[in-house]
């Protein structure tokens, strides 16, 4: 597994309950910062093999990505489980951004 995979993968799992990264925050943590499609191709392909928590990764505009109606209800209502709030279909990045170099 190459190493830029790994770091994206340990990003993913320590993101942590109620809060969430988006594609290109993910990719820069990880040492690629302009590789957010890669982010959304490894997140689709690993998720169910590494048990992901795919659900805390939306877009840079604070919105969950999913074209199809009925997995963006699903993301949304996993966030919602978790306490992240929604003002129409927008996260509050400010409010639940997990940044990973913060104690």
């Amino acid at each position: 597994m190459e190493a830029f995979t790994l770091r994206v993968i340990q990003t993913i799992q320590n993101i942590p309950a109620g809060k969430v990264m988006t594609y290109g925050q993910i990719a820069a943590q990880a040492g690629s910062p302009r590789a957010a499609r890669q982010v959304a191709r490894l997140l689709h392909s690993m998720s169910a093999k590494y048990d992901l928590p795919w659900h805390r990764v939306i877009n840079a505009a604070g919105q969950i990505s999913f074209q199809d109606e009925n997995h963006r209800q699903i993301q949304k209502e996993l966030l919602l489980g978790e306490g992240v709030v929604f003002t129409g279909m927008n996260v509050d990045l400010i409010r639940f951004r997990f940044d990973p170099g913060e104690d």
